[in-house]
């Protein structure tokens, strides 16, 4: 194999977030095991959250996530960054800031060692651009590579933010365009344009540190960043926890243009249907096109953050987002529950 002919996304079934076990199988998957009290452990796999947190002091707390995946880009370099940004993400969803990581590695013995050290600069320079530090890790030999990080980060223990604390009333914001999944489908069938990729690889690679830094300032109820599970997946995991009903906007939402026309001609990746199959039942759609719906269920790498907004503070973080994030966007509304279903796209 060549060094300067490697093609990454060749040697992997699933690109990115794609491969990520669905939702529901996931719930079932954990089922049944005991989850064991410590007053200390503020949030655990239990809650279906972004990242673990753990008290350590009154003004102190740890944010712990790991995150891995195969190639969603051939370039070495660039899947390092991509997979760091997303790994990264958890921990800014949480409200808190990237501290300590560990490699995550699986290279197949066949992979060129420039290639190898690619991918690991890639990964270390987004990890550095994040302020955080790369200390070690862990790496085996398989036959299809994958790369990511454990990642510990510090945040005080009232100012934590989950997914389930979405209050009625709350507006929510939104910072990445959607449409990621598509695009990466498309280009391993070598049907997505250059400008598309390039959209793709630059929101795959922006941290969501900006984005954090202009939350934390306000009053956020809630938070999540939207990836494998899809826009739809993601906010059917906030309106369960947080026992509210949630409106979508669907015109606000900024569905990226070639995504959506590669949607009607029916690429769509894999975990697509996955999402679907989970978030569906919760979902009245009303009149929305069928396209559009396929992009609110697909898969995200390193999406944005999803917040939840109290709705005297909305106006201002938003104004603030708009100069900071990617594509600040006012997407919908919070409610009580009023039974049935939990999403509805108008």
């Amino acid at each position: 194999m060549e060094e300067n002919n490697i093609k990454l996304t060749k040697l992997a079934k699933c690109a990115g977030c794609g491969a990520k076990v669905g939702a529901g199988v996931l719930s079932q998957l954990l089922e049944g095991i005991k989850v064991h009290h410590d007053p200390n452990l503020l949030v655990g796999f239990d809650k279906s959250d972004d990242a673990s947190v753990y008290k350590v002091s009154e003004d102190l707390a740890l944010v712990q996530t790991v995150d891995f995946f195969p190639p969603i880009a051939d370039d070495p370099y660039t899947f390092g960054q991509i997979a760091a940004t997303n790994a990264l993400s958890d921990v800014y969803a949480m409200g808190g800031e990237p501290k300590l990581c560990l490699n995550i590695m699986a290279i197949p013995e066949s992979m060129p060692k420039d290639a190898v050290h690619q991918l690991l600069r890639g990964g270390y320079d987004k990890v550095y651009e994040a302020g955080a530090l790369i200390t070690g890790g862990h790496s085996i030999l398989d036959d299809e590579p994958k790369y990511g990080l454990c990642v510990t980060g510090f945040v005080h223990p009232d100012k934590i933010l989950t997914n389930a604390g979405a209050r009625p009333g709350d507006v929510l914001l939104f910072t990445k365009p959607i449409g990621i999944g598509v695009l990466t489908s498309a280009a391993k069938a070598d049907m997505a344009s250059k400008a598309g990729m390039e959209l793709a690889t630059r929101m795959m690679t922006t941290l969501n540190k900006s984005a954090r830094d202009a939350m934390v300032k306000y009053n956020v109820h809630s938070c999540t960043d939207v990836t494998g599970f899809g826009l739809l997946g993601h906010l059917c995991e906030m309106a369960q926890g947080s026992d509210v009903e949630i409106t979508l906007h669907v015109d606000a939402i900024d569905l990226i243009p070639e995504s959506l026309e590669l949607a009607k001609m029916g690429i769509l990746p894999a975990g697509m249907y996955r999402n679907r199959t989970f978030a569906e039942p919760w979902v009245d759609a009303g009149d929305t096109e069928l396209c559009k719906q396929d992009l609110l269920y697909d898969p995200q790498t390193a999406g944005g953050l999803l917040m939840a907004v109290d709705p005297a503070d909305a106006d201002a973080l938003y104004a603030e987002l708009k100069g900071v994030v990617p594509s600040a966007q006012w997407i919908g509304t919070v409610a009580e529950y009023q039974g049935g279903k939990r999403l509805f796209l108008r």
